[in-house]
C-alpha cells in the first residue's frame, strides 16, 4: 500500500480543485468538518474505548479476503477493534454523510463489532431511519447486538450469514438505498457483484462509500470498474475509503482529496 499512498498523496488536493458548489460544500462541511465533541457520538467512542479493555474472546467466522494482521480464528475482542473497526474519524465522517443527505435506508456490508453501525444508525435515527446491516460470522454479530442494546440503539436489523447468500434477498425487500458502506469482502468480484446488487436500488442522491479501496491490487482494480461503471457520475477518492455518486446533474469527474 505504500506505494499507492504515495501516489495519493502527490495528486490529493483541496477544496481549491473543486468549482462545483455541491462538491465544494461537501468537502468544507462535510469531509474536512469534525464533529468530535457532537454529544450524540460520545457513548459510542465511551464503547469504543471500553471495547479495547476487553480482554475475552470470540471465534470469528470469515468469508473474505482475511485479515493482514492475524488469520487465527479466535481472537481478542480488542484485537478485532484495533484492526477491524473504521477508526472514529471516518465513524464521524459517515455520521455527517448520513446527515447531509437525511438517509433513512442505510445498508452496511460487514458489521464487524458494530461501532461503525452505530455511527450510521445515530445519524439515521433523525430523520427515523433504518439501518439494514450484514455480518457473515454469528459471534461477531452476537457482540454487535449487544452493543447496539447497551448504546439503546433501536433502528438496526443485523442480517447473519454468508453476504452471498443474504445480500441480494434483502436489498430485494428495500424501496431504495440512500447510503451504502462497503466493508465486506475485499476482493475484486466480490466487490463489483455487491455493488452492482445494490446499483439497482440506487438514486440520483443516493451514496455509496467503499472501504480500503487501495488495500491491494483487486481492490484497485474494483474501484476502477466502480469508477467507469456509466451510472456512477462523481467519485472521491479519499484514499482509506472512495466516495460514490450518482447526480445526473453533474459532469462525470474523479477527484482524489485530502482528509
Amino acid at each position: 500500500m505504500i506505494p499507492a499512498y504515495l501516489r495519493y498523496l502527490l495528486n490529493a488536493r483541496d477544496e481549491h480543485a473543486l468549482h462545483s458548489p455541491f462538491l465544494f460544500t461537501l468537502y468544507t462541511e462535510v469531509i474536512r468538518a469534525d464533529n468530535r465533541r457532537e454529544s450524540a457520538l460520545r457513548p459510542i467512542q465511551s464503547l469504543r474505548q471500553s471495547m479495547l479493555r476487553r480482554s475475552d474472546s470470540i471465534e470469528v467466522t470469515d468469508f473474505g479476503a482475511g485479515s493482514r494482521v492475524s488469520s487465527a480464528p479466535r481472537r481478542a475482542i480488542r484485537d478485532i477493534v484495533r484492526t477491524a473497526e473504521k477508526p472514529a474519524r471516518f465513524g464521524r465522517l459517515l455520521y455527517r454523510l448520513v446527515q447531509r443527505f437525511q438517509a433513512r435506508s442505510v445498508v452496511e456490508l460487514g458489521t464487524s463489532l458494530g461501532i461503525t453501525t452505530a455511527y450510521l444508525a445515530s445519524a439515521s435515527a433523525m430523520t427515523h431511519g433504518q439501518v439494514l446491516t450484514f455480518e457473515g460470522c454469528p459471534q461477531t454479530a452476537a457482540v454487535a447486538r449487544q452493543n447496539m442494546a447497551q448504546l439503546d440503539v433501536r433502528n438496526v436489523n443485523v442480517i447473519v450469514g454468508n453476504l452471498d447468500d443474504t445480500l441480494a434477498p434483502a436489498v430485494a425487500t428495500l424501496e431504495k438505498i440512500d447510503v451504502a458502506f462497503f466493508d465486506a469482502n475485499h476482493r475484486y468480484e466480490p466487490t463489483v457483484r455487491y455493488f452492482e446488487t445494490c446499483l439497482a436500488k440506487a438514486h440520483n442522491d443516493t451514496v455509496f462509500v467503499f472501504d480500503d479501496i487501495h488495500w491491494s491490487a483487486e481492490m484497485e482494480r474494483a474501484w476502477s470498474y466502480i469508477k467507469a461503471h456509466p451510472s456512477v457520475i462523481v467519485t472521491i477518492d479519499l484514499f482509506w475509503i472512495g466516495l460514490v455518486f450518482f447526480r445526473r446533474e453533474q459532469p462525470k469527474q474523479d477527484f482524489t482529496l485530502r482528509f
